[in-house]
């Protein structure tokens, strides 16, 4: 999380007020790093883009015994209820035209899910929230994926 800020930080600063609140005693997860900075990434751009590029930004963490939980919460416009159940669909933007490409939230779905993982959001008005659940132990792993081909 902490890169992904640092690489949005020309963006957050311009009037973006960012509150972090991470558990001191989560657990490490199995995953693809990389891969989940791309989650982050694209929430985040969402959210600074909802907020107009002024608001506030809270990052927050927790856990249980299996699961890690990461809430991205923003004060912009919120996501209108029409547009809610489709914003995970490949090409759907709720941006104009020339502002968005509508993959940037499938892709958060797919690498989630990959990831054995959930994603929700709940929006109005001034309070968007992203939950994304990723088990501890990582993503569950095929039997083929064990085969490296020799």
């Amino acid at each position: 999380m902490e890169s992904t800020l640092t690489i949005l930080a020309h963006k957050l600063k311009k009037g973006v007020t960012v509150e972090k609140e991470y558990a001191e005693d989560l657990p490490r997860i199995r995953a693809h790093g990389g891969e989940l900075n791309q989650v982050w990434t694209n929430i985040v751009d969402n959210a600074v883009d909802a907020m107009g590029g002024e608001g506030k930004l809270k990052v927050k963490t927790s856990g249980d015994k299996g699961n890690v939980f990461v809430e991205i919460m923003d004060d912009g416009s919120g996501i209108p209820r029409e547009a809610r159940k489709r914003i995970f669909e490949p090409f759907f933007t709720t941006k104009g035209v020339g502002e968005g490409t509508g993959l940037g939230l499938d892709i958060v779905r797919r690498i989630v899910t990959a990831h054995d993982g959930e994603i929700r959001v709940d929006s109005e008005p001034g309070a968007t929230n992203f939950k994304v659940r990723l088990p501890v132990d990582g993503p569950r792993r095929n039997e083929s994926d064990d085969n490296d081909g020799s």
